[in-house]
C-alpha cells in the first residue's frame, strides 16, 4: 500500500524563522511494552532526498524496516540512541523518562542540534531545546521518519537479543513481541511472574493476583498520596 512520502516542509520552516541550521528529528518506541527499555533515536538528515520508501516504521513491515535500517544508517548526517530502562520508568514515569532516553540520544549526537522536531503534540523535551511537536511528524517529517525506523529496528534487535537469554527469558518471545502484551507474553506472565526487565509500576500487575505484591509504587506518587491522605493512583 502506498503511503505519501515525508518532505523537508517543517525543518525548512524552522531554517527560515529561527534560524536553525542542524535539526534533529526524534521518535521513540516502547512507550506501550510491559518489558525493556524506553528508546529513543535522535537524527539528523539536512535537506537531502530521503531513501524510497521511507515513512513511519509502524507501516512498514518488519522486513522492510530491516532493509530500510542498513540504508538509513549511512544515508543520515548522524543519528544516536538513547535509552530508559525498566528501573528509570518506574522511578521516573514514563514522561520523566522519555526525557531521559531522549536528553541521551541527543547529546550523544556528534554535533548539538539548534532545534529539535518532535513526533506528537506535547514537548516531553523542553527547555533548553528548542523544539517544534508535529503530529504524526513520523510520517510528513524525513528527519522523524528516520528516527522511527532506526528507533523500532535497534530495539527490536536488542529485545531479541534479550529473549536468548537463559533462566526461562525466551519463554517470553520478546523476539516475536519486543516486550508488549502478546498472548504468549501474558500467558508465561501470569505463570513466571515478572523479570528483571519488567516495568513493576506498569497496571497488568493489577490483573496478576499471584504477582501483585511485586508492583512498585513512584515515590512522588507515594509522598503525594501521604501528603493528600488519599488513594494511589496510577495512568498508564
Amino acid at each position: 500500500m502506498p503511503y505519501e512520502a515525508p518532505t523537508h516542509t517543517v525543518e525548512r520552516s524552522l531554517r527560515a524563522t529561527t534560524g536553525a541550521k542542524v535539526i534533529a528529528g526524534v521518535d521513540e518506541v516502547g512507550r506501550g511494552a510491559w518489558a525493556g527499555p524506553v528508546t529513543v533515536c535522535a537524527a539528523i538528515t539536512g535537506l537531502r532526498r530521503p531513501p524510497e520508501g521511507l515513512t513511519d516504521s509502524k507501516l512498514l513491515t518488519p522486513r522492510r524496516r530491516d532493509a530500510l535500517l542498513d540504508v538509513l544508517e549511512d544515508w543520515v548526517t548522524a543519528h544516536a540512541l538513547g535509552h530508559a530502562s525498566p528501573e528509570e520508568i518506574d522511578e521516573l514515569g514514563m514522561t520523566a523518562a522519555l526525557r531521559l532516553a531522549a536528553v541521551r540520544a541527543l547529546e550523544a549526537l556528534p554535533v548539538r542540534p539548534d532545534a529539535v522536531i518532535l513526533d506528537g503534540k506535547h514537548d516531553y523535551l523542553g527547555a533548553p531545546w528548542q523544539v517544534r511537536t508535529v503530529i504524526k511528524g513520523d510520517q510528513s517529517c524525513v528527519a522523524v521518519a528516520a528516527a522511527s525506523v532506526i528507533a523500532k529496528v535497534r530495539r527490536d534487535r536488542m529485545m531479541a537479543e534479550l529473549g536468548e537469554q537463559g533462566d526461562g527469558i525466551a519463554d517470553f518471545a520478546f523476539a516475536a513481541n519486543a516486550g508488549y502484551p502478546s498472548p504468549v507474553h501474558r500467558a508465561v506472565l501470569e505463570e513466571r511472574g515478572p523479570t528483571a526487565y519488567h516495568r513493576l509500576s506498569w497496571s497488568y500487575l493489577d490483573a496478576l493476583p499471584r504477582w501483585r505484591h511485586l508492583k512498585k509504587v513512584r515515590r512522588s506518587e507515594e509522598a503525594a498520596a501521604l501528603e493528600d491522605g488519599g488513594q494511589l493512583g496510577f495512568d498508564f
